[in-house]
C-alpha cells in the first residue's frame, strides 16, 4: 500500500516559547501545510489556537477560516478536526467544529477512545462523551480519527462498531510513547496493529524523542505515518535542531523512497476509506 503521511502541525501544546516553527495564527497554519502540500501529504490533523492568547480554541469559526484556507490551493486534501478533551470539556465545544458544512466541512474528526494521563496533565474522554461524540459525526457524515494509545482502546473501538456507532473502513492512529500508554518498540506497536478490527487502515505516529524511529518502524511496515510538530518539536532525539515542518515531512519522503514506496494521494486515501471525492464534496460518501 502506498504510504499515509498524516500531517500534524500545531497540536496543543507546542508553544512559540517552546519552537519558533510552531504555526499558531490561520495564517501560519495553512502556510505550513501548503508547504507540506507541495512537498506531499496525504491528510492533515488541526488544532486551531486563538491568535491574541495562542491558546487552543474549539472555535468553529477558526477551523472554518483554516479549511477555507487549505482548500483554496489543494480541495482535495483530507482535513480531520482535533476533537481533543485535553483543554475542553464539554461537549458542546469538543463538538463545534463538527457544525462546519459545505466548503468548509471536514472530512474527519478526531476520536480518541479512552481517557489518557500525560506527564502533566489529562485528557478526559468518558464513555459517554466518545459516544456522543461518535454519534454526532455519524449524523453529520464525518469519518472518525480512531485514537488509541493502547490495546484496551482498540478494544473499545470494537466495542463500539458492535454498537452501531463506528462503521468500517476505520482509520487508526497509533500513538506509541506516551508515559502511561503503550511504549514506542515492536511488540507494543505490533499487538496493537494485531488487534486492529478488520478493514481499518493504520498509521503510526510516536511522542517526543521516538517520533523518527516509530515512523521509520511504520514506513518499513506498510503502515502509515503521523509525523509533525504536534509530536516533537525536536528534529532529532539527541535534541539539537528544533524541528520544521517542512522537514520532518521530506524525511519521510526520504524515508519512504529507501522504502520503495509512493506517498499515498489524497484521492486514493478519498476511495479507500470511502470519503467524498473533495473539490467541494466532503466527508462521507
Amino acid at each position: 500500500m502506498n504510504l499515509i503521511i498524516n500531517f500534524a502541525p500545531t497540536g496543543m501544546i507546542p508553544t512559540k516559547k517552546m519552537t519558533p516553527h510552531v504555526p499558531i495564527t490561520v495564517q501560519e497554519i495553512v502556510e505550513d501545510v501548503h508547504e507540506a502540500v507541495d512537498i506531499g501529504i496525504t491528510m492533515v490533523h488541526i488544532h486551531a489556537r486563538d491568535e491574541k492568547t495562542g491558546e487552543p480554541t474549539y472555535k468553529a469559526e477558526v477551523y472554518g477560516d483554516i479549511i477555507a484556507g487549505i482548500r483554496k490551493f489543494c480541495d482535495d486534501l483530507v482535513i480531520c478536526v482535533s476533537l481533543s478533551g485535553r483543554t475542553f470539556k464539554e461537549f458542546e465545544k469538543r463538538a463545534a467544529p463538527l457544525e462546519l458544512t459545505g466548503d468548509v466541512k471536514p472530512d474527519m474528526g478526531s476520536l480518541t477512545l479512552s481517557s489518557v494521563n500525560f506527564n502533566r496533565e489529562a485528557s478526559v474522554s468518558s464513555p459517554e462523551m466518545i459516544q456522543q461524540l461518535a454519534e454526532e459525526m455519524q449524523l453529520r457524515g464525518i469519518l472518525p480519527e480512531l485514537e488509541a494509545f493502547d490495546t484496551g482502546m482498540i478494544n473499545y473501538a470494537k466495542y463500539l462498531e458492535k454498537r452501531g456507532l463506528l462503521e468500517a473502513p476505520h482509520y487508526f492512529n497509533l500513538i506509541l510513547g506516551n508515559t502511561a500508554c503503550a511504549q514506542a518498540d515492536l511488540l507494543h506497536a505490533g499487538v496493537m496493529i494485531r488487534d486492529l478490527p478488520s478493514n481499518s487502515v493504520w498509521s503510526l505516529g510516536g511522542v517526543g524523542d521516538c517520533q523518527l524511529m516509530v515512523n521509520s518502524i511504520a514506513v518499513a511496515a506498510d503502515g502509515g505515518v503521523r509525523v509533525g510538530i504536534e509530536d516533537d518539536v525536536w528534529y532529532d532525539p539527541a535534541r539539537t535542531r528544533l524541528a520544521r515542518n517542512a522537514d520532518l515531512v521530506r524525511r519521510m519522503h526520504r524515508l519512504a523512497e529507501a522504502n520503495e514506496r509512493k506517498v499515498m494521494t489524497p484521492a486514493e486515501l478519498r476511495k479507500l476509506l470511502n470519503l467524498q471525492g473533495g473539490n467541494g464534496e466532503y466527508g462521507r460518501q
